[in-house]
């Protein structure tokens, strides 16, 4: 019998749709054991809307957890005015998990849940996947001996962590949003302190690889993540970063990756959260990944996996 990952994932659930996607999956992959759900983005709708997704496909009982100080301020597209607030509106119309409307502070502190978590469960059994800032592992990093564990931070993560998969950075070089767009020195910290392996989805691995134009065409009008796409993207395919980063933290290698780099280490600078691959001949456990698939390959799966999910949880699936 396949033995099950026990899965935690980090998101910055928020503006891009695409951890929405990831949470799906998360969710719904035979093999995933889904530990909880951090969010690295304080608005309190990113964790309502965390919990109604992952209670819709099955997970009622998956605790939440998000950074404070929380606050009520929704997504806005300043940038390109292209995309759609999702996030509240999931929340409400979803409804449900262990933090339903309007409980939002009913969420666990990030850093306890992670000590939590992660003291609960057998040594090095945990992969965590970080699908946004890395606000919340610098806080587990930094933490003290708790009721749960009488490891610090740093030593209870290398005990109970197999993999940190982390969806970030622009290979060879260059700048990616979930290093800079929070606190770059926090990003940095991690990166230099992880005491295991860490594997690196970056952006040009999901960028072309454009996911959800069938979920948003099937007549399941009672899936969240549908929803939040067409909220999002106005029923436009999108890329796929992190529903790819969830893919290989559940299933590893497989069919669909293939290693990139596995000499050298990834440096960030924390002024910045620009990043640069320094390939120094050593393995320092740090690798990167690349598609072993064709990018419309690759989107044909996820799309696969997205409408199946979604019609063995609707209520009244049609012939989608």
């Amino acid at each position: 019998m396949t033995t099950r990952k026990n899965l935690i994932i980090d998101t910055d659930l928020h503006s891009d749709v695409d951890d929405a996607g990831a949470l799906l999956l998360g969710a719904t992959l035979p093999n995933v054991n889904l530990l909880g759900v951090n969010v690295n983005h304080p608005c309190s709708y990113s964790a309502l809307a965390a919990s109604a997704i992952v209670a819709h496909y099955g997970h009622p009982k998956t605790p939440i957890g998000i950074r404070r100080p929380m606050n009520d301020v929704r997504f806005f597209d300043a940038w390109d005015y292209k995309r759609g607030e999702y996030t509240s509106k999931v929340a409400y119309h979803w409804s449900g998990g262990t933090l339903p409307w309007g409980k939002a502070e009913q969420a666990w502190d990030p850093v306890v849940l992670y000590r939590k978590l992660l003291a609960e469960s057998e040594d090095g059994s945990v992969t965590i996947a970080s699908i946004g800032f890395l606000d919340n592992l610098s806080g587990l990093l930094n933490s003290k001996p708790d009721e749960y564990s009488q490891l610090d931070g740093r030593e209870l993560a290398r005990t109970k962590v197999a993999e940190l998969v982390v969806m970030g950075g622009k290979y060879p070089k260059g700048r990616s949003w979930n290093f800079w767009g929070s606190k770059p020195a926090l990003a940095a910290h991690v990166l230099e302190t992880w005491n295991g392996p860490i594997t690196f989805v970056g952006t040009t691995v999901g960028r072309e690889v454009l996911i959800g134009g069938p979920l948003m065409a099937s007549d399941l009008e009672d899936d969240p993540v549908r929803m939040a796409y067409l909220y999002y993207g106005f029923g436009k395919p999108l890329p796929s970063w992190d529903p790819l980063t969830i893919m290989y933290a559940a299933n590893g290698l497989g069919d669909m990756f293939d290693v990139a780099e596995d000499r050298g280490y990834n440096k960030i600078k924390p002024e910045d959260g620009s990043n640069e691959w320094i390939n120094d001949g050593v393995s320092h456990g740090r690798r990167t990944l690349k598609l072993k698939v064709s990018n419309e390959t690759a989107a044909a799966e996820l799309d696969r996996l997205f409408l199946d999910a979604a019609r063995r949880h609707s209520k009244h699936a049609g012939t989608a």
